[in-house]
């Protein structure tokens, strides 16, 4: 069976998709979308990346209006929050997780979760 290998790219919808993608690039370092050859696109590291359709009522992601949330694994939690808050990026519910990792939530401006994920050692 043919398998697909990766992400390619996470399409969604905004209200302001270019104050967005600045956003995201500022403050996760994703790069936007490139114009040109010259230009490249955001690499992610290698590592585990979950699937996870949830019910349609979970309140997990917050707001029930929003259809998904972001999981983004970072090398330093710890650095990354103290990197978001002196950037006046609200941070909010940390979260350690025996045997997953250590995680935390943020919002971008149009109010979409982001958890970040910082695996467990050997995860």
């Amino acid at each position: 069976m043919q398998k697909v290998q990766g992400f390619g790219g996470f399409f969604f919808r905004a209200a302001n998709p270019g104050l967005l993608a600045a956003w995201y690039e500022k403050h996760l370092g994703i790069n936007p979308v490139p114009t040109s050859v010259e230009e490249q696109p955001w690499q992610t590291g290698g590592g585990a990346t979950v699937f996870a359709p949830f019910p349609e009522d979970t309140d997990y992601f917050g707001d029930p209006d929003k259809q998904f949330m972001l999981n983004f694994r970072v090398a330093d939690l710890a650095g990354m929050v103290a990197q978001l808050r002196d950037q006046g990026v609200l941070v909010e519910d940390e979260v350690e997780m025996e045997g997953i990792g250590a995680f935390a939530r943020i919002h971008d401006p149009e109010g979409n979760p982001i958890e970040l994920w910082q695996p467990e050692e050997g995860g």
